[in-house]
């Protein structure tokens, strides 16, 4: 499987999110859809930049109990995204219902991934907050395992993780790797960040890049950049 950019869209309302993509005139850029826009605009959303040939991946991290999620992701399988996820810490049940709810009925679906811990979580914060006292690395990779017993395609992990997955959960297991910066950006409120380039060399699947694309001053040149760095290799 190819890798690819994926910016993540973590805008308001449909207005500020089209303005965004209209800049876009060549090719059009993987998307991420997140709650904050999901919940402002509703599926409707989803169509419409589906029908202007994007490639979706929606990003709603389900985590409910097992039949709730089940059928949560039976609606979401009647739109025609690419990628949806939940939290591994839903338990394998959990993710196998989830799994059930959005085969459709002539046996396709969408990729399903797992969250196993958000790059906004560090091992004090694990440890202080959630009380998992295990190091992150052995939580990420018991969450991985979890996923691939449950039959989902893949993790969302950090950079620093997705060739250890890899190295447990076979080649084929899909690392999709938000905490993305450039090296000459802002961490903002990421904690375990790489840069492009690195995730390329680590073996990240997809990247999940926001505010180094949405925040720049040209964000099709910064989307590029990504593009040059993680697909092509390139160093500009």
């Amino acid at each position: 499987m190819g890798k690819d950019v994926i910016i993540a869209c973590d805008f308001a309302n449909a207005a500020d999110t089209f303005a965004f993509l209209d800049r876009f005139t060549g090719r059009k850029p993987f998307v991420k859809i997140g709650l904050e826009l999901f919940c402002a605009e509703g599926p409707g959303i989803v169509r419409e930049i589906k029908r202007r040939g994007h490639k979706i991946f929606l990003d709603l991290k389900l985590h409910d109990i097992p039949n709730t999620v089940k059928k949560a992701m039976a609606v979401l399988s009647g739109l025609d995204v690419d990628i949806c996820n939940l939290h591994a810490g839903g338990t394998v049940a959990m993710m196998r219902a989830a799994l059930e709810g959005l085969t459709r009925p002539d046996g396709t679906r969408p990729l399903l991934i797992a969250v196993t811990q958000l790059t906004s979580t560090d091992q004090e914060t694990m440890e202080q907050d959630l009380l998992i006292r295990a190091p992150m690395e052995e939580v990420v990779m018991h969450y991985a395992k979890n996923a691939k017993t449950a039959g989902l395609d893949g993790v969302v992990c950090s950079p620093l993780e997705c060739g250890k997955v890899h190295e447990v959960c076979g080649s084929e297991f899909l690392t999709v790797t938000p905490g993305i910066r450039f090296a000459d950006s802002e961490k903002g409120d990421q904690k375990r960040v790489m840069t492009p380039e690195a995730a390329r060399k680590i073996g990240s699947d997809y990247i999940v890049v926001g505010r180094p694309i949405t925040a720049s001053d040209d964000p099709v040149a910064a989307y590029e950049r990504c593009c040059a760095e993680f697909i092509d290799g390139r160093n500009n």
